[in-house]
């Protein structure tokens, strides 16, 4: 670790050296970030608060395995993304609720037409997602909304980079059906254009 340490950096070692508190606050300042990710991965409430329970439970069994090579969000990102990849191969069934109808942009506020468009492509993006695998979910999110590289993915979800790359372009190609569908009449190309 450089000479110079972060406040999270003391927060890890003192959690490492056995300091519960430490930990808690760990959990206090990342918490928000992990449950957003693992409800994105889980597309449900409950499924989410269970992977993040899972999550910083693995994280304080294995936190004295952490190298600080990456920040302390970035691995709980990984947990989380393992734990949620755990829980959505083991189901069966699928279970998504809505998300809140809030909408962050300042703009919506002020123009209710606006705000409208952008609740509607929300709901049609949350059935979008709601209909892909978790497979292709997980990668989608993992690379669109977490921005992270495909050599990541591929190692947080036990496959190979190629893997990672073919279900993404999946991914994206079925949310762009179900966001944009051809018409019949509809040339190859032309979904977009023709709205």
């Amino acid at each position: 670790m450089p000479a110079m340490r972060t406040e999270m950096d003391e927060l890890v070692a003192r959690a490492q050296e056995g300091h519960r508190g430490a930990f808690d606050e760990l959990v206090r300042r990342t918490h928000a970030d992990t449950y957003t990710l693992a409800y994105r991965l889980c597309g449900n409430e409950e499924d989410a608060r269970d992977v993040v329970q899972d999550a910083y439970l693995r994280a304080f069994k294995g936190l004295k395995r952490f190298r600080g090579e990456a920040q302390f969000s970035t691995w709980m990102y990984r947990i989380t993304a393992n734990c949620a990849n755990t829980l959505m191969s083991k189901r069966h069934k699928h279970r998504h609720d809505e998300l809140p109808d809030t909408v962050e942009d300042t703009d919506h506020d002020r123009d209710p037409a606006a705000r409208a468009d952008a609740m509607a492509l929300r709901q049609d993006l949350e059935e979008a997602l709601a209909e892909l695998s978790p497979k292709l979910r997980a990668v989608v999110v993992l690379r669109d909304v977490y921005e992270l590289p495909h050599e990541d993915i591929a190692a947080e979800l036990g496959i190979s980079e190629t893997a990672a790359k073919v279900r993404l372009h999946r991914a994206r190609r079925q949310l762009k059906e179900h966001l944009f569908p051809r018409r019949e009449d509809q040339p190859l190309g032309e979904e977009i254009r023709a709205s």
